[in-house]
């Protein structure tokens, strides 16, 4: 039986970055009056939400003081995995559902971790840029290249977190050769070709050292200026994970100072960053902007769970509750 007896106003504060114009809302206006809108600033979060029974938020914030100020809700679904914009225990305290959407982009994540992981070592776009400036034509031999070329086959991928999105890095690595190490806050089961170390091993050893963990107290700041003085100079750091994970004025000095080789980012801990961040212009430094996820196959994914997580509420069996 639905938890309500009249059609749910449903809003997405924040629906653009999902839809982004090539998927539509159609499958979640079936189940109510949907009212979506593509970016919502803090201070229209309130009167947009006054009126709605669910909302569907991916980055917006829901604190404990907005929440108190919507008797009406009663269902706050993320569309994301990660759930720290919304204060999950006052949504308790006031009989919200909270959902999240689990593991849809593990994929297209793992995915952007190796794509990273092969520009560092052959530089594909920058060797295609010099080629088109006319570099090659002007060179004396028939190839050309500008920097070192690196081959991954015996390199030792270290794996910081072993979820799924880590088991699927590690996969990915063994299939180039790589001997793969890895440390979790937890036991689990791992695959054979996977050795379990400590995280002081995972630094000094790992040739390529890859972020997979949550964000926690416990793993904010992690990757800090001793951390990274332990790593290997020839060592790359590839973060797909969270900013946050990351000390960035410590990482920019370590790159700056040649005490790692190079990072491949995928997230930061501003997002958008300010111009003058110190990881944009630092050397051997590629940031793409937050885009791992956002495959047209992983959002497809996302929003049909979305929908099959509000879908489940009305019919009071809801699904993914992470509170």
């Amino acid at each position: 039986m639905s938890r309500m007896d009249k059609p749910p106003q449903i809003v997405v504060i924040d629906g653009y970055t999902l839809s982004h114009g090539d998927l539509t809302w159609n499958a979640l206006e079936s189940l109510g009056q949907c009212t979506v809108f593509d970016r919502s600033t803090e201070a229209e979060v309130l009167s947009r939400s006054a009126d709605a029974d669910i909302i569907l938020t991916n980055k917006v914030k829901f604190s404990g003081d907005t929440i108190n100020k919507l008797p009406q809700l009663k269902y706050i679904g993320v569309t994301a995995t990660g759930t720290n914009v919304v204060d999950l225990s006052a949504a308790r305290e006031h009989d919200i559902i909270v959902t999240n959407v689990p593991s849809y982009g593990t994929d297209s994540v793992a995915q952007l971790t190796i794509a990273h992981l092969l520009n560092l070592v052959q530089r594909v776009g920058h060797h295609a840029d010099a080629v088109r400036a006319g570099r090659w034509s002007k060179a004396p031999d028939w190839c050309f290249w500008d920097t070192p070329l690196i081959e991954l086959k015996g390199l030792t991928m270290g794996i910081l977190g072993f979820g799924e999105i880590g088991r699927a890095v590690a996969k990915l690595a063994d299939a180039f050769g790589m001997p793969v190490i890895a440390t979790t806050r937890s036991s689990c089961k791992h695959p054979d070709y996977v050795q379990m170390v400590d995280v002081d091993e995972l630094f000094r050893t790992a040739d390529v050292l890859s972020l997979h963990c949550p964000l926690t107290p416990e793993t904010k700041g992690l990757v800090n200026a001793e951390r990274l003085a332990e790593m290997k100079r020839s060592a790359f750091l590839i973060n797909t994970s969270r900013g946050q994970l990351i000390d960035e004025q410590a990482l920019a000095e370590a790159l700056a100072n040649g005490e790692i080789a190079g990072a491949g980012l995928d997230v930061l801990s501003t997002e958008p960053p300010p111009v003058d961040h110190p990881l944009v212009a630092a050397p051997n430094c590629f940031i793409t902007p937050h885009l791992a996820w956002a495959t047209l196959s992983a959002r497809k994914r996302l929003m049909q769970v979305l929908v099959e997580n509000v879908a489940a509420f009305l019919a009071g069996k809801p699904q993914n509750v992470v509170n």
